[in-house]
């Protein structure tokens, strides 16, 4: 979905990377029946793209709180994000220097039960800026009413919560 809407949107070119054989041929198909011309690499966060510098990132990595580490097959590799939902997400803060161009940004989306605070300050440990741009209350969807119980216990969520709080994480160089 980011892939096709930014170029959508008018990117001039677009590179989605996803480690999941069956979400990189999806996001290939559909990209290829909306015409978008979007490049499609299946692999580890940034690993397909070493050496390649991007003017703007979009990340919407896999950040549920699990019991463990992320799924290794199935669909909880698309939100598993380990014990406290921060696995992927500290990767793409500490990754992000190494793609982003001299003036490129990016936009990184978690849920507020990951702590948006530690995000600002895993960017700022990498020489990043980030500030958030955007926020929005929703529903808990199946994954989360499924673990509720278990966020709860873990204290990320109150007794009885039913809405996360969504954020845009904006990213620059400062």
């Amino acid at each position: 979905v980011l892939a096709l809407t930014a170029s959508r949107a008018g990117a001039r070119s677009v590179t989605a990377v996803d480690p999941s054989l069956r979400s990189a041929v999806t996001t290939w198909l559909n990209c290829r029946i909306h015409r978008a011309p979007v490049t499609v690499r299946r692999g580890d966060l940034f690993e397909p793209v070493r050496g390649r510098r991007f003017d703007l990132v979009v990340a919407n990595p896999p950040y549920v709180p699990s019991r463990g580490g992320p799924a290794r097959h199935r669909a909880g590799r698309c939100w598993d994000g380990g014990p406290d939902g921060r696995l992927l997400l500290d990767r793409v803060c500490a990754g992000l220097p190494e793609v982003l161009s001299a003036q490129g940004s990016a936009l990184v989306v978690h849920s507020g039960v990951c702590d948006e605070g530690r995000t600002l300050a895993r960017l700022a440990e990498v020489g990043l800026v980030g500030r958030v741009v955007a926020r929005a209350v929703l529903p808990f969807g199946p994954v989360m009413r499924s673990r509720a119980r278990l966020l709860e216990v873990r204290g990320f969520i109150s007794s009885g919560q039913c809405t996360e709080e969504i954020v845009v994480v904006e990213v620059d160089r400062g």
